[in-house]
């Protein structure tokens, strides 16, 4: 390191004197000589960047004490300014020295300096700063006190200009060049983490052209889009709603962050999923059909590809509940209809769904189920044979509201009349949409035996976890399918939650119901959903939420 810093160091005379060189003479020859040597000038300051960001400011004046003059002929050379490449390597390498929070007066100065560089590369959009910096000397001001408050002024201009472009509309005379645009939103690339600059980059991604061509520079927005992801700047909803309207690969490389971190993050904590969620500003930019249909084709990419992961379904269940959330928070007279969000769907079914338990009177609950189960044995069965997607583009709009499936289970748990029969069809085919209408039939009969059985050990004086045992498996002359199998799985949790007697059996039976390693996680999801349901209802501290959660923090300690 000390070795490259000594040939960097030597590297930065050489540079310093070809400079000045070139700077004291304008003649044909010494144009073609910057050319010339301009290939080899632009990668000495690529490695001087490399070595500016890995060291604090005070540091690399100490290493590099020369830096300072050779940055400034830099900026004063218009022929290698004239180049965007090489702008962008100098901006990049006066942002370095930045000091986001000054400790002494030389860091000032310093900032001050860095500042005014910036101002002179900007300068070409609204005038030379070598006019305004003789007329402020005259009158008494150092450059520490203009520079910083001349860069804020000019970002201000231009995005004055920006805006006042929108109010013009079709009247090209007075609206911004295309060319111009490019070469601002170019030159804006290394300086959308510069705090004095955030509002030109807000500017400049709300700003639309009258042509179907994007006028911004490709560049810009995967920086924005960067640094954004990073935390290295904040952005109000309508500025990331347009970054990622304007440019895919942004909203799908936010997605892909997001999904990220929830497979990076502890399994099952919702809690912890929510907040990953609503901090990405997904949900909120969502509320555009046009980005929502994007994110949701990706997760739908992901059900598929994990083959239905209860982790990936479960932060598709948050997604939606927290989109749906922003939705409501809009102006009612500007939203979009429910329909673009969800454009092959039914719907009536797909606005049905969307009105959540909590939104609900709960005696409203078994008719709002009933009318769901209905509205989907009709859009699976009516589908035309070979139709594109199949059961599994309608399980998929269900799939956004998995929490109605828990309702079922405890409606079915819960009411002293028989198991209505349009339950069982929607929770046979919430865990199996992949089953014939014959096989679902069947899930249906072996789930509503299980219910009958759970009915009667409810009202018996004794219940062993051996009677639950028995329930869960699978019997050699009535064998069950995976998805028949899970689903006694959600009942028998369910009534070992709401059942009295349940409780005093429910550590030992769910040993019995979870061998192995898998099953306890998909235990542990159920709990987790419920309790985070639950809380949605404000039903959380009551007797089977204290005991889901105690029955949650065991069993996540064992795993």
């Amino acid at each position: 390191m000390a070795q490259e810093s000594g040939d960097l160091a030597s590297d930065c005379q050489f540079w310093l004197q070809k400079l000045s060189g070139w700077d004291q003479a304008c003649t044909l020859e010494t144009q073609q000589d910057t050319c010339l040597h301009l290939p080899r000038f632009q990668e000495f300051l690529r490695q001087i960047y490399e070595a500016l960001k890995e060291a604090d400011p005070t540091t690399i004046m100490e290493r590099f004490p020369t830096i300072r003059q050779l940055l400034t002929k830099t900026c004063q050379n218009p022929f290698i300014l004239a180049y965007d490449e090489s702008q962008k390597i100098v901006i990049w390498c006066l942002c370095s020295l930045i000091n986001k929070e000054p400790q002494s007066s030389a860091e000032s100065r310093l900032n001050s300096w860095v500042r005014g560089l910036l101002l002179h590369i900007l300068s070409a959009f609204r005038f030379d700063v070598k006019e305004v910096g003789p007329f402020t000397q005259c009158l008494g001001y150092e450059p520490a006190d203009y520079y910083p408050g001349l860069l804020k002024n000019m970002v201000a201009s231009l995005v004055s200009e920006l805006r006042e472009d929108h109010l013009n509309g079709s009247n090209t005379q007075r609206r911004m060049a295309p060319e111009r645009l490019m070469s601002l939103s170019r030159i804006c690339v290394p300086l959308v983490t510069l705090p004095d600059c955030q509002p030109l980059v807000e500017a400049l991604l709300t700003y639309h052209g009258q042509g179907p061509q994007e006028v911004l520079w490709p560049e810009l927005f995967e920086a924005i889009n960067e640094a954004f992801l990073l935390k290295k700047i904040s952005l109000p909803v309508a500025a990331v709603t347009s970054l990622w309207l304007r440019h895919l690969p942004s909203l799908e490389r936010a997605v892909l962050c997001l999904f990220e971190k929830l497979v990076s993050s502890e399994r099952h904590r919702l809690r912890e999923i929510e907040c990953f969620v609503k901090d990405s500003l997904l949900p909120q930019a969502a509320c555009h059909p046009a980005v929502f249909r994007i994110v949701d084709e990706m997760f739908r990419c992901a059900l598929l590809e994990t083959d239905g992961a209860p982790e990936v379904l479960a932060a598709l269940q948050v997604f939606t509940r927290c989109f749906l959330e922003a939705r409501d928070k809009e102006n009612k007279q500007l939203r979009f209809a429910f329909k673009a969000y969800f454009p092959h769907a039914p719907a009536s079914l797909a606005t049905v769904l969307s009105q959540l338990p909590e939104g609900l009177p709960q005696g409203c609950w078994l008719q709002r189920l009933q009318l769901i189960s209905q509205q989907l044995r009709e859009a699976v069965e009516n589908q035309p044979q070979g139709s594109r997607g199949g059961p599994l583009r309608t399980w998929f709009l269900l799939a956004h509201f998995g929490g109605w499936a828990d309702v079922a289970a405890e409606q079915l748990l819960r009411s002293d009349m028989d198991p209505p029969a349009a339950l069982l069809w929607f929770l046979a085919f919430y865990h199996g949409p992949q089953e014939g209408a014959q096989q679902r039939a069947r899930i249906m009969v072996q789930a509503e035996a299980v219910l009958r059985r759970l009915r009667e050990l409810s009202g018996s004086a004794r219940l062993s976890a051996r009677d639950l045992q028995a329930l869960g498996e699978s019997s050699p002359g009535d064998p069950r399918s995976p998805a028949c199998t899970q689903l006694i799985r959600q009942l028998l949790l369910t009534f070992l939650l709401w059942a009295p007697r349940g409780h005093t059996v429910v550590r030992e039976a769910t040993a019995f119901m979870a061998p192995t390693h898998d099953v306890t996680q998909e235990v542990i999801g159920f709990l987790d959903q419920t309790l985070y349901r639950w809380d949605q209802l404000g039903t959380g501290a009551s007797g089977p939420g204290a005991l889901a959660r105690a029955l949650l923090q065991e069993l996540r300690a064992q795993v």
